[in-house]
């Protein structure tokens, strides 16, 4: 796995994020540290750990280290992407959580919190890295009480199915295993299920089958070591488990509209 180009504690636009092509959101794709994402505004669709929300305005939603995401970044959604150093990780969840803040009070709330940690992260002032990080802490503390508000009064039922289970432990072994040139089948094998059952399964999480995830994360691998790097073609379809550069060449073409050659010289694009 490529080491993650970002850890150290950031803010980003979601908008920006989209502007740079749809991979750069859509494709499936994993961080080394954690994220959260906070939807002002506008509505789509995110898929994490092979599930499938909506999600709309005043959302705020954590990711965990490693797990595999992708969402819709359409033209009216605008929020923010905070990346959560991996010496702060402890302090969030184990895993993903997605709020829908109804309460005025709360969304009043987390707006304090973001627009102060976004003064501090610009800020050039002494000790503003030392008060960003102070203020991420209290952000940790607001995000535990809202999860306490949230499991009083409801549960996701569809988070906790069989289905959403076993398509959670798939991303996963995707996650850790899709550089060792294994199939479905045998990622099915290794979850002690047929792979027709682990296909049938991605439909009804995700809309999308077992094989889509898999090339979708190997995919979008390929194109953060093809901009990020100067690792030669053949030997990125070799990592990728490609049986040649010519057959990554036609794969990778048929996805994106590009040959790896023609990504590249698009030049270097730091992952989000």
């Amino acid at each position: 796995m490529m080491t993650d180009p970002q850890n150290r504690l950031a803010l980003t636009a979601i908008a920006q994020n989209a502007t740079q092509g749809r991979w750069r959101t859509e494709a499936m794709r994993s961080h080394s540290s954690p994220r959260l994402i906070f939807v002002a505004r506008g509505q789509g669709r995110i898929t994490i750990a092979g599930l499938t929300r909506g999600y709309g305005a005043n959302n705020l939603i954590y990711i965990p280290a490693n797990t595999m995401y992708g969402f819709e970044v359409g033209p009216t959604v605008f929020g923010q992407m905070l990346t959560i150093p991996h010496a702060m990780a402890t302090e969030w969840p184990l895993e993903p959580v997605h709020l829908r803040l109804r309460d005025v009070v709360g969304q009043k709330e987390l707006s304090s919190h973001m627009d102060v940690l976004e003064r501090e992260l610009k800020s050039d002032l002494p000790g503003a890295a030392r008060a960003a990080h102070y203020q991420l802490g209290l952000l940790s503390i607001y995000f535990e009480r809202q999860i306490a508000l949230r499991d009083a009064d409801t549960s996701d039922a569809r988070a906790t199915s069989a289905a959403a289970r076993l398509i959670a432990a798939y991303t996963d072994l995707i996650e850790h295993h899709y550089h060792e040139h294994l199939g479905v089948a045998d990622y099915a094998a290794k979850l002690g299920v047929t792979a027709t059952h682990l296909a049938r399964c991605c439909k009804e999480t995700c809309a999308k089958s077992a094989l889509t995830l898999l090339n979708d994360r190997i995919l979008f691998e390929a194109r953060l070591r093809l901009r990020d790097t100067a690792t030669p073609v053949r030997e990125i379809a070799d990592d990728l488990g490609f049986g040649s550069a010519a057959y990554f060449t036609r794969a990778f073409q048929a996805e994106t509209g590009l040959t790896p050659t023609q990504f590249r010289k698009k030049g270097p694009l730091t992952a989000i």
